[in-house]
């Protein structure tokens, strides 16, 4: 055997063991389909339920961007600005067709009329991107854009839901597209929370319900109100229009 010279300074080393033929084979797949596609961190061997190896593609910095990519596009009008703004959230499907296969996001746009705040859309439609395509836990993403406060002070949404500033609500939008794609899961309440909420709800609709003057009228279905007594009791009797509650009559 040849000797080897070393020049550098070693920093770290590992023991070789021996390699058998099934790892040298399925390494050698992973390294020929790398080659091909240029996800080399991003690809990794595992064992399904049925014991087979198969090969699993994750999110890194390194998985280059497709040619087509599926995503949404989401509108935010707020009463702060003439024009609204438009979110588009675009994902990469990993594993497609496979046990493992997984909807991420890859990238967000944003696109507005209104100019005022140009640089930090850019700004942070890159930034989100960038921690898209970095791979790992993006959740967190959602808590800190929903934590932003306009010094202005905020305005709220129709259907009487206050929100913090523009950011916070595109938090919101991200939040949305993770639940629709699977990577956070939508809070729900339980049983005992959603039958107190609807034993409130028709409490206070009962409350607050006005009463109707003909609900519980002892007089005929139809009867017309009387100008004298102001009770819903004129009748046709006779040809003559007369008030059954107090006997007033067109006919004298």
């Amino acid at each position: 055997m040849a000797a080897i010279k070393i020049e550098k300074k070693i920093s770290k080393y590992r023991v070789q063991k021996p390699v058998t033929a099934e790892e040298k084979s399925a390494a050698e797949a992973v390294a020929a389909a790398a080659a091909v596609i240029k996800l080399e961190p991003a690809v990794e061997m595992t064992k399904g339920k049925d014991g087979r190896s198969a090969k699993v593609v994750r999110m890194t910095e390194e998985v280059q961007r497709p040619e087509f990519l599926i995503g949404a596009t989401y509108k935010i009008k707020t009463p702060v600005s003439d024009h609204a703004m438009y979110v588009t959230i675009n994902d990469i499907v990993l594993n497609e067709g496979t046990p493992y296969e997984q909807r991420r996001p890859f990238e967000v746009f944003i696109n507005s009329k209104n100019l005022d705040h140009f640089q930090w859309i850019v700004a942070l439609t890159r930034i989100i991107s960038a921690v898209f395509r970095k791979g790992g836990d993006v959740t967190f993403l959602v808590d800190e854009l929903k934590a932003v406060f306009d010094p202005r002070g905020g305005y709220w949404q129709a259907g009487g839901k206050f929100m913090p500033s523009i950011i916070a609500e595109l938090g919101y939008v991200i939040e949305k597209h993770l639940q629709m794609i699977g990577l956070l899961k939508k809070q729900e309440l339980d049983e005992h929370a959603l039958k107190l909420i609807a034993e409130k709800k028709a409490e206070f609709e009962e409350r607050s319900k006005q009463t109707d003057a003909f609900s519980k009228s002892h007089f005929p279905e139809g009867a017309q109100l009387c100008a004298k007594c102001s009770t819903a009791a004129v009748v046709m009797m006779d040809g003559c229009m007369t008030c059954l509650n107090c006997g007033d009559s067109k006919c004298g």
